[in-house]
């Protein structure tokens, strides 16, 4: 049985780490903040290009361009959106388990050795991954520490823009954090390469235009532009998705090490309570002893 030293020293130890969870929750709510800012200033800017890019292609479908080039599927790449630490909740454990649903169901005709590449974002998902002998195209770490950068979303763009142009791979998923709200955040899959637009809108299509200075140089300047809009906001959407899962598992470790001071305090109180009544007993038992 533990003595009241030993209670003493546990109770310290976990106000300890509640200071510790309690201050890491103030960071990630800051951090939040400012993340959850930026998501939602990028997004109507990302739905913008999506509806102009998908109004100018709706009126002239026989463009090509290579980066929407529809070609053999033989080898697939995943770009995946983890984070370098954890204390972040499931957030890395549920974008993990995304991406073993969609190797195991969506992609279980390939070789997942060879015909499945992968570009890793973050620590967490390049551990498990290489570890499992899978092939890691490429890696990149720090993204989100100390603050995303939009350099950061250019060297993503342009390995995967390369890679997709030199028949790396044929198609392109990206397996992401999309957030929600400070306690929800879901696991989104999307074709990133190559790029779908809808193509069939008749409401779109009756609709005159007057183009400036003309289709096929938008669409050019378009689709390049509407890549680069999602690879930055998909990265935006992770980084408030990540901040907002550890806001939320530190604010849970804070309540957990409440709880359990409290048990912990009233199995010293019990204990020390035990520890006097038998200091009363055996003084009453020497003074009747001496009778």
């Amino acid at each position: 049985m533990a003595t009241l030293r030993d209670i003493r020293n546990r109770i310290k130890a976990v106000k300890n780490t509640q200071k510790i969870t309690k201050a890491m929750k103030m960071v990630a709510a800051a951090k939040l903040r400012r993340a959850q800012d930026a998501i939602i200033n990028a997004r109507p800017y990302a739905k913008g290009i999506k509806s102009m890019l998908t109004r100018v292609i709706a009126t002239n479908p026989d463009f090509y361009h290579i980066l929407c080039n529809q070609r053999e599927v033989k080898n697939v790449g995943i770009l995946l959106i983890t984070y370098d630490k954890g204390l972040c909740g499931s957030f890395n454990t549920n974008v993990i388990k995304e991406v073993q649903r969609l190797l195991n169901e969506e992609l279980s005709d390939f070789d997942l050795q060879t015909n499945v590449k992968f570009y890793v974002v973050g620590k967490k998902g390049y551990d498990i991954y290489s570890f499992q002998n899978f092939k890691i195209e490429k890696s990149y770490t720090q993204i989100f520490l100390p603050r995303l950068k939009y350099e950061q979303s250019q060297r993503i763009l342009e390995d995967i823009k390369a890679d997709f142009i030199n028949s790396v791979f044929d198609k392109l998923y990206v397996v992401y954090n999309e957030f929600k709200n400070v306690i929800q955040q879901k696991v989104v899959v999307e074709q990133l390469l190559p790029i779908v637009v809808p193509q069939n809108l008749d409401e779109v299509k009756n609709v005159e235009y007057i183009f400036e200075p003309g289709k096929e140089t938008l669409i050019e300047k378009l689709i390049p532009e509407f890549l680069d809009t999602e690879v930055w906001r998909v990265l935006l959407e992770s980084q408030a998705a990540v901040f907002a899962a550890q806001m939320t598992a530190m604010d849970n470790a804070t309540e957990n090490a409440k709880e359990i001071i409290y048990e912990l305090q009233l199995t010293y109180n019990k204990a020390r309570q035990a520890a006097i009544t038998k200091e009363i007993l055996e003084v009453v038992s020497g003074a009747n002893a001496l009778k």
